[in-house]
């Protein structure tokens, strides 16, 4: 079998069996590691190189399992096939709510969930606050600045950037 071929099969089902996390590491290492298409060694610097990198860990371990093995066309044979499971089921799962976006129990729905959202949002930026409470009086300062600058409609990527440039200089 091609091996571009067998890249792609192997990482759909490993991404079709698994949920992309650590799970998919398991049954990544079983694929790749006993089935002897890498070894031991580049499976753990793989692992290693894909944790500290920013964005998804499995994305990045697909792209340098994939490049191991098949060079760059491999890493982007085993990126797609990596992104193609999760893809068609928001697909497919966009399709079905836009047919029935106009039925009464889905607006009941998202309105139910728009402030359950909110409180666990609220929730885990006070757990994470509290984690990260060294900050004293500056944090909080730097916390309520940000929500007044959103809440004037300042776009958040510019606040989120200004606070940590803010948190940097200030709060080293």
């Amino acid at each position: 079998m091609d091996i571009l071929l067998k890249l792609f099969l192997l990482f759909l089902k490993v991404n079709l069996l698994s949920t992309s996390g650590p799970a998919s590491v398991g049954l990544l290492y079983h694929e790749v590691v006993v089935g002897k298409l890498v070894t031991e060694s580049q499976f753990v610097q793989a692992v290693g190189l894909s944790s500290v990198l920013p964005g998804s860990d499995a994305l990045q371990l697909a792209m340098y399992i994939g490049y191991a093995i098949g060079g760059i066309s491999g890493g982007l044979v085993a990126l797609a096939a990596s992104i193609l499971p999760p893809t068609l089921i928001i697909l497919g799962v966009t399709m079905i709510l836009h047919r029935v976006r106009r039925e009464a129990w889905v607006g009941n729905f998202v309105e139910g969930l728009a402030p359950a959202i909110s409180v666990l949002m609220l929730f885990t930026a006070w757990k994470i606050f509290q984690k990260g409470g060294a900050t004293g009086w500056q944090g909080w300062a730097i916390g309520i600045v940000s929500l007044i600058a959103m809440s004037l409609k300042v776009p958040e990527r510019i606040v989120v950037v200004i606070a940590a440039l803010v948190g940097v200089f200030f709060l080293s």
